[in-house]
């Protein structure tokens, strides 16, 4: 199953480094990342694999919700499936 994986906020050093140690923790393989910076603002939108991963999907998004807390970013996990429904135009 594939996720989208999606990251807004101020730019702050190590973003990219806790959330792909989070991913990585969980088994989950990051297929692709883009992110920028534009104005002291980062977004990162990352496609992952969590078919091998022990951990379902709720766990995950929690988890990164607290970690996007912490840090002062939105975090999100979605599915590839929902996340297509909310982005078709």
């Amino acid at each position: 199953m594939k996720l989208v994986v999606t990251v807004v906020g101020r730019d702050r050093v190590g973003i990219i480094a806790m959330v792909s140690q989070i991913l990585a923790e969980n088994n989950v393989n990051i297929l692709n990342i883009n992110q920028n910076i534009m104005d002291g603002f980062f977004n990162m939108v990352m496609i992952a694999e969590i078919s091998a991963s022990k951990i379902n999907l709720v766990e995950l998004q929690k988890t990164l919700k607290e970690k996007g807390k912490e840090i002062n970013v939105d975090i999100k996990a979605q599915h590839e499936d929902i996340f297509n429904v909310m982005h078709n135009v």
